[in-house]
């Protein structure tokens, strides 16, 4: 299986606090109106089938359904699935939250979704290049698979494991290990082995002074990807 027990206890034990804005996930409640807009602009979610891959407490995947979509949220986690189907009493929402891998969703439903989101996710796992196969899978010829994950560089570390993690404290401690970051390049190689096009790359920048997240040019950190699935 394509993940780190580590991992996967890590945030299982933060389950709890998934959906508190205050809480160690206060940047996902953040940013998640931005990556949500930038998804919608490009893929019009609503009446489509979506999969969200590695959805934890459903913050993404609850957002998307509440746009229209018709969405699967899958994830290892059984803790975060079980805080996520809970707070489906609280919003109205309509998800299907699965304890599934992507590879073997991918094995149960090849090109079954139009969209299939990857988001905050293939810099936790062993092997991110089984990940993006298995999304572009999931997906029908055409559709829209987006990722987005950390670049590797001396400036992503700086803010992204220093300023994040041990300055700010807007990250808990060891949320994120630098050798597993993944430069755009590298993610576009592997996109494309899978058999995707990548159209759009943007940035996400955090302001320290403002606490404001921005998408735009700046690749540096974060950055988002949108691919489509070669026909």
């Amino acid at each position: 299986m394509n993940a780190d027990p580590a991992e996967l206890q890590k945030f299982s034990d933060l389950a709890h606090r998934w959906w508190d804005p205050e809480s160690e996930f206060k940047p996902l409640h953040q940013i998640n109106p931005l990556r949500l807009d930038w998804i919608d602009s490009a893929a019009r979610i609503a009446g489509k089938k979506v999969v969200d891959i590695g959805c934890g407490g459903g913050i993404l995947a609850e957002s998307m359904a509440a746009r229209g979509a018709q969405v699967t949220g899958v994830d290892l986690s059984d803790k975060a699935l079980g805080v996520a189907r809970l707070h489906l009493y609280e919003s109205g929402q309509k998800v299907d939250y699965r304890l599934i891998s992507a590879e073997d969703l991918a094995r149960e439903c090849p090109a079954s979704f139009d969209v299939v989101t990857c988001m905050e996710m293939l810099e936790h796992v062993p092997d991110p290049a089984s990940t993006i196969k298995a999304c572009a899978a999931l997906v029908k010829p055409g559709g829209h698979v987006f990722f987005s994950t950390l670049n590797r560089n001396l400036k992503s570390y700086l803010m992204a494991v220093v300023g994040a993690e041990y300055v700010l404290k807007l990250l808990p401690m060891g949320t994120h290990e630098y050798a597993k970051f993944i430069k755009p390049s590298e993610l576009s190689r592997y996109v494309r082995d899978a058999g995707l096009d990548v159209e759009a790359l943007v940035g996400m920048s955090y302001n320290p002074f403002s606490k404001v997240y921005s998408l735009g040019s700046d690749t540096d950190v974060n950055y988002l990807m949108r691919t489509t699935r070669r026909d």
